[in-house]
């Protein structure tokens, strides 16, 4: 799930992280699949099956699901791997857009699941284009706060290397810049010795809607049905959580 609030909703999404553990390792993994077909297997000449690679080992898949994805899509196991990308639209409560990011070897089987959870949750199926333009496509790194990193010593690393914003997200930063810029960005940031936790394309929400407390929770239940779907490897949504609704939600982990 992203959306503008992304580091102040982590108390939630471990919540259901903890619940859903293989079914975050199978997507991660079949991200790793998909980077290594498109790209081959060297990580030399292949930033985004690096930053996979990276991004699965931050969640703690096991080394030989990587090594397995790997193989399995540089085709060198002899299976055939073949995912379809789609992407849906649509609208979650409080008129909030979503993208909804699908790779998937059944294209009716991931319209049906997406379809089903969108009308069990309270969403609405949109057309084609009509939520997009409230989203662009954007390289997004997120890195870990820590008491020896601040936000100068990022913006310092990444200024010469197309980094559009660094952003405080409250429980970590982010660093913004064209998608085509990413792999410069995150080279800098390993240059500087600074550790990121991802680095990956993302639709990041250009108009965002303030949403209260029960609207909020309405739209994480239906992007935590989404998010049940093996097909459905990102949610996008441009919501945004002002300080006070944050306070009364991390209210309901306590």
């Amino acid at each position: 799930m992203s959306g503008h609030s992304k580091w102040a909703t982590t108390k939630h999404k471990k919540a259901a992280l903890d619940s859903k553990r293989a079914k975050a390792f199978a997507k991660l993994t079949k991200g790793i699949e998909v980077a290594a077909k498109m790209g081959g297997p060297d990580f030399a000449g292949n930033p985004t099956l690096a930053d996979a690679v990276t991004k699965a080992k931050k969640s703690s898949v096991p080394n030989d699901n990587i090594d397995r994805a790997i193989k399995r899509g540089a085709g060198l196991t002899g299976e055939s791997v073949q995912y379809d990308a789609i992407m849906y639209e649509g609208y979650a409560p409080g008129g909030v857009a979503l993208m909804i990011e699908c790779l998937t070897d059944n294209r009716n089987r991931a319209a049906a699941e997406v379809r089903i959870a969108m009308t069990r949750n309270n969403g609405n199926m949109a057309d084609p284009g009509s939520v997009a333009y409230n989203f662009n496509r954007k390289g997004v790194v997120s890195i870990t706060k820590t008491d020896d990193l601040t936000e100068d010593d990022i913006l310092l690393a990444v200024l010469d290397a197309g980094a559009e914003e660094v952003t405080d997200q409250g429980g970590g930063f982010e660093v913004i810049s064209e998608a085509t810029d990413l792999v410069a960005v995150r080279t800098a940031l390993q240059d500087a010795g600074i550790d990121y936790d991802s680095a990956e394309p993302e639709f990041v929400p250009n108009l965002r809607v303030e949403v209260d407390a029960p609207t909020a929770r309405k739209i994480f239940q239906l992007i935590d049905a989404l998010e049940d779907s093996d097909d459905v490897q990102n949610v996008y949504a441009n919501y945004d959580i002002p300080a006070s609704v944050q306070e009364e939600l991390d209210e309901d982990d306590d």
